[in-house]
C-alpha cells in the first residue's frame, strides 16, 4: 500500500467517509475535518509512518506541514520519511 493510500484511509476514517470519498485533491475542509479532527489525523499519520510532523495546531499557518490537500499531506510525509533515511 502507497504512503497516499494509507493517508487516504486514514483521513477517510476520521472522517467518517468512505475510501472512495476521499481523493488526492480533497481538502480538509471539504472533507468536513475540523480543527480537533485534523489533530488525530496528525497524530495518526505519526504514528503510522514513525515521523514527527511538524505542525503547530495553534497555529497551523505557521506551520512548514502543508495541509491544503491530501495529496499535499502526502508529499510532506514523503519528504518526513525520505530524511530519516
Amino acid at each position: 500500500m502507497s504512503v497516499q493510500d494509507r493517508i487516504i484511509e486514514i483521513i477517510a476514517a476520521q472522517a467518517l467517509l468512505d475510501v472512495s470519498d476521499v481523493t488526492p485533491e480533497s481538502t480538509l475542509e471539504e472533507l468536513g475535518i475540523d480543527s480537533m479532527g485534523l489533530v488525530e489525523c496528525i497524530f495518526a499519520i505519526e504514528e503510522e509512518f514513525d515521523i514527527s510532523i511538524p505542525f503547530n495546531a495553534n497555529d497551523p499557518s505557521e506551520s512548514d506541514f502543508d495541509i491544503s490537500s491530501v495529496a499535499t499531506i502526502t508529499v510532506a510525509v514523503n519528504s518526513l520519511i525520505s530524511q530519516q533515511s
